[in-house]
């Protein structure tokens, strides 16, 4: 969504930020290591017993919560701390003031409808109000001191004790509902569900839902900062008769959406109108109907770099940009806003935009440690696979796409297109919770990798996140660097999209994606030694560490392309446009345009798919006018880089990647 390119930060309105806030975080995560001894596993155990909350219900709502980690006593992105995410909206404010969203940029990407001068810039913020109303949902850290009486410092900065905060809480909230203090967990499905902080049932319930899930299926990490965590699987755990009634909340209405049973989900539109006198001023979606017109085969994940209220006040703006979802941080709530027959404006790629669906995630990406909860990542997941089975979509990285993957459609866009959600967004843990984890396919014969780094330990220096140049904070990530030689010495790889032939280089900066390949997405070897793995990566052979003792990836095989014999290049697409005869009258012909990659005889690169050349023209707010052209062109989509390409069939040979 909005430009992640943004630094600066002052504080906006209490008011808008009171629904989850998205917060930076200047203190370092703890270096990886051994596994200590089980203090935070002995303060869940302390804690329950003395509030009288089952041990397996507490690690379940912290795991939620946080996955049992600290983040060094940093806030979420709505202003939660610690293992069990007690809340202090006005300390996480006063300590770590944020922005709006800044330039929208061009999320239209379509070179026969330019957007609107308007339609690339946000509104304005409102002004700060301290003296603004905190939601309850947003100040339980204050409730959470008078229940225990431990200081409201201690419990933003102490495990220990934020562990018995969110003990008291939910013993609160069990004895709130009439509900006697059982041993059994399958008791305190409704106390659960309240501890959420939810608004609707339908949220509430999910989030109730979750945790239950993970209670069955038990949960074992290390944490953040080293501690040893274990929830034993409860396989057979239910909720008791009638706990699911006692929720007692109100019910969105979902009748207009497209969720999956079970998710809360509500219809909040975006607006189809016009905005000026000029039939193609108009906002901020285009009318389709899709899957008969055009088949739906990617889901764009992007976050939102603004807050909640703000992003809700933006989609619901027609002169700015529109996307089909967005997720909430503290709970997992979702709001669809297009219905997924229509082309959203998100990618800044029209031909994406016409065969996907984006889904805007409350967070930014500069902000490492203002975490996704788990909460968000699991109604993301269960969101995207109830897609993936309707549409057919692969549940693949060349088909679920980072905003950051998707290409610039001409070579001059490649240095503006968005780069989030960033190297900080788990795609491991995602694709897991998808149901498709990343995990080898083939030997060192395979011919293949796909890039599988532990996500925790893998802590590369990234720069940029508050100034240029300055280190961000210490955090795990998805991301390997890409060097010219096996070594760290050696310069990164060149992106002369981003950069220009003869430019500086890429860079550690935080939005700089010229260099590097994230978990889940798979490219053809060129090459292996010592410690080291060589790939084909934007025409070059580029080297990544990949030790064997922590390998960074994992061996794979399946289809690679290869320019056809005789051929010394071939161009690289960033859509896949039909040929010119294919336009009909009345309907401009859009150039194929050749992006500045090259790949080069006997270099192969990993096939995401087969697609026909197709352009949806849709230029008017009547959309009497609107037509899809398709054309005689195939391409293949292929993992050129950080971000997808196209070639032409017609340019190349397929084979099998273990064909040497």
């Amino acid at each position: 969504m909005p430009v992640a390119r943004r630094r600066a930060r002052a504080l906006t309105a209490l008011t808008a930020a009171a629904a989850l806030l998205p917060l930076f975080g200047t203190a370092h995560a703890a270096e990886p290591g051994a596994a200590r001894d089980g203090a935070l596993q002995q303060a869940f155990a302390t804690a329950a017993a003395r509030y009288g909350v089952p041990l397996p219900v507490l690690l379940g709502v912290s795991y939620m919560e946080s996955r049992w980690d600290g983040h060094d006593g940093v806030p979420s992105v709505s202003g939660g701390y610690g293992p069990m995410h007690l809340t202090d909206i006005r300390t996480a404010l006063a300590d770590h003031p944020v922005t709006g969203p800044g330039d929208g940029g061009d999320g239209r990407g379509d070179d026969s409808r330019p957007l609107t001068a308007g339609a690339a810039s946000s509104p304005a913020s409102a002004s700060s109000s301290a003296d603004a109303p905190v939601p309850a949902a947003l100040s339980t850290l204050d409730r959470a001191a008078a229940l225990t009486g431990r200081t409201a410092s201690a419990l933003r900065g102490d495990e220990t004790a934020n562990v018995a905060g969110g003990a008291a809480l939910l013993a609160a909230a069990q004895r709130g509902l009439g509900e006697p203090l059982s041993a059994d967990p399958a008791d305190w499905y409704a106390a659960v569900a309240r501890y959420s902080g939810a608004d609707d049932s339908g949220t509430a319930d999910s989030f109730a839902d979750e945790v239950f899930d993970v209670m069955r299926q038990g949960q074992s990490r290390t944490t953040d900062n080293g501690q040893a965590v274990r929830l034993a699987a409860l396989p057979t755990l239910t909720a008791a008769s009638g706990q699911a009634s006692e929720v007692g909340l109100p019910a969105d209405d979902s009748s207009l959406t497209e969720c999956p049973p079970g998710l809360g989900c509500a219809w909040v539109p975006a607006p189809y109108q016009q905005t000026g006198a000029d039939p193609g001023d108009y906002g901020n979606y285009d009318l389709a109907d899709r899957p008969a017109s055009q088949k739906i085969d990617t889901i764009v994940i992007h976050d939102t770099e603004a807050t909640w209220d703000t992003t809700l006040r933006l989609v619901q703006d027609p002169t700015y940009l529109g996307w089909h979802y967005t997720v909430r941080s503290a709970d997992g709530h979702v709001d669809q806003h297009i219905a997924t027959r229509n082309v959203g404006w998100h990618a800044g790629n029209w031909y994406t935009n016409a065969t996907s669906i984006g889904i805007e995630h409350e967070g930014f990406l500069t902000d490492p440690d203002a975490w996704y909860t788990e909460a968000m990542y699991r109604s993301s997941a269960r969101l995207v696979r109830y897609l993936s089975q309707k549409y057919g979509i692969p549940l693949d990285r060349q088909h679920i796409l980072g905003h950051d993957n998707v290409p610039g459609p001409t070579a001059s866009s490649v240095p503006g297109m968005h780069t989030d959600p960033g190297p900080y967004w788990d795609w491991g843990h995602y694709m897991a919770l998808l149901g498709a984890p990343v995990h080898a396919t083939a030997g060192s014969w395979g011919g293949e990798v796909t890039i599988d780094p532990d996500y925790a330990a893998n802590q590369p220096l990234y720069t940029g996140c508050t100034t240029a140049g300055a280190a961000c904070p210490a955090h795990g990530s998805d991301a390997v660097r890409l060097y010219t030689a096996p070594s760290t010495d050696a310069p990164l790889v060149q992106d002369v999209g981003l950069h220009g032939a003869t430019g500086a280089g890429s860079t550690d900066d935080v939005n700089d994606v010229g260099a590097r390949a994230s978990t889940g997405q798979q490219f053809a070897v060129a090459g292996r030694q010592g410690d080291w793995t060589a790939v084909w990566y934007l025409g070059q052979k580029a080297w990544f560490h990949n030790p064997a003792a922590r390998p960074t990836a994992v061996n794979a095989t399946g289809l690679v392309v290869t320019p056809k014999k005789g051929l010394a290049s071939i161009p690289v697409y960033g859509r896949a446009y039909p040929e010119a005869s294919a336009y009909p009258a009345g309907v401009p012909a859009q150039p194929i345009s050749p992006m500045p990659y090259t790949v080069l005889a006997g270099q192969r690169y990993v096939v995401g798919g087969l697609v026909h050349g197709a352009y949806y023209y849709s230029t008017t707010f009547d959309p009497a006018s609107h037509q899809v052209v398709r054309g005689r062109n195939l391409y293949y989509e292929i993992q050129l880089g950080h971000r997808v390409e196209y070639v032409l069939a017609d340019d190349v040979t397929l084979l099998p990647s273990a064909l040497g």
